[in-house]
């Protein structure tokens, strides 16, 4: 019996919430390829050129869009129709002068908003490790890696870099621009959950081990809720540092 590979195709109505799709026009949808982002927090670069912005018609124009290579995600050209689209992402037409930014809606919806900013990228720092040289390795919530020189790896003071916290890049050189630490004060925002997509400041960060962190955050009508610490993305002090 042969064996079976990767699933290639993917029901509408089995599609993630996140994606704004008609469930019922057709029966199939694009799997998006295994990526820096999860399936259930990003959405195929085709459904955002045909579905999301509307370049395309059906999905062989927006193939021949991307093919032509003009689409760029983060700056660089990207000409695979199936690549996952996720939050903070930068996508760029050149020709039509566009830039937009991936983020969530209220709804927890991809929504893609236009930026002014298109050469930088907020990215939340998911793990870190040592690697050859005592050298420090950031593991970014959208795939990359930064590897942080330590000029003597017996100096703690060095490793500034703390999980949770965010990085302020530009794109695509991945130069370090801003380091926004996770701490009290800090502005987030809520990327899962039901207060996904609003701002809210840190008043408090629980610690519990094994368990996952519990934040404490204050939204801007002055109300408090909870929710756990891989929801909360810091985007400044008492604005975000880019616009979003």
């Amino acid at each position: 019996m042969a064996k079976k590979g990767p699933k290639r195709h993917l029901k509408r109505l089995a599609a993630p919430v996140r994606w704004e799709l008609p469930r019922k026009v057709h029966k199939f949808t694009v799997r998006p390829l295994p990526g820096a982002h999860p399936m259930s927090e990003s959405i195929p670069l085709l459904l955002v050129i045909r579905d999301v912005l509307k370049y395309a018609d059906n999905a062989r124009e927006a193939k021949k869009i991307i093919k032509m290579g003009k689409v760029l995600v983060d700056g660089r050209v990207r000409k695979e129709e199936k690549l996952p689209v996720g939050l903070m992402d930068v996508v760029s037409l050149p020709d039509a002068n566009e830039n937009y930014r991936v983020l969530f809606d209220r709804k927890g919806r991809v929504k893609l908003k236009p930026t002014e900013n298109p050469d930088v990228k907020l990215c939340k720092i998911k793990n870190k490790t040592v690697v050859k040289g005592g050298h420090i390795q950031l593991n970014l919530h959208d795939g990359r890696n930064i590897v942080i020189k330590v000029s003597d790896p017996t100096k703690a003071e060095e490793d500034v870099y703390k999980t949770g916290d965010t990085l302020l890049i530009s794109i695509p050189e991945q130069e370090i621009k801003a380091h926004i630490p996770f701490e009290v004060g800090k502005l987030a925002y809520i990327t899962g959950g039901k207060h996904v997509g609003d701002f809210a400041r840190i008043v408090e960060i629980e610690k519990r081990g094994i368990y996952p962190d519990i934040v404490t955050l204050e939204n801007l009508e002055g109300d408090k809720f909870k929710t756990v610490k891989d929801y909360v993305f810091v985007v400044g002090d008492e604005e975000p540092i880019i616009k979003l």
